[in-house]
């Protein structure tokens, strides 16, 4: 009876790693001003938050930036379906904007919005991790 509790609670433990929200990972940005970035979203407070880890220019080659560290994904609640809500740190324009994701397998549609959401622009990252 032993062994019988102990198997079940290993096989629970390892069914919550195995279960990550599929916000969670390192994901890789859309050119913008001419740099991407590999995004490092894991969870914070009741939601999901992501920092910049590492910006590469367009040919690929590594390069530092003042923004390395910074958080662009902020309290991204989820919503149900893959939707999530929540802010989004432009660090071109420094400017923070009402934020919404959509994950759908590897790919994560994020957008930054004005005007209750009327207004947005979007890109869609790639998971790396």
């Amino acid at each position: 009876m032993k062994r019988v509790m102990i198997a079940a609670v290993a096989v629970m433990g390892f069914a919550g790693i195995a279960h990550a929200d599929p916000i969670e990972g390192v994901w890789q940005t859309q050119p913008d001003e001419g740099r991407v970035a590999h995004i490092r979203i894991a969870p914070c407070g009741d939601g999901y938050c992501g920092s910049i880890t590492r910006t590469f220019d367009t040919s690929g080659d590594v390069v530092s930036s003042a923004n390395d560290g910074s958080q662009i994904v902020r309290s991204m609640v989820p919503q149900g379906g893959g939707a999530y809500r929540g802010e989004v740190y432009r660090p071109a324009n420094q400017k923070v904007y009402s934020g919404k994701a959509q994950v759908s397998g590897n790919a994560m549609q994020l957008s930054g919005c004005v005007a209750g959401g009327l207004i947005c622009k979007s890109q869609t990252w790639q998971k790396v991790q």
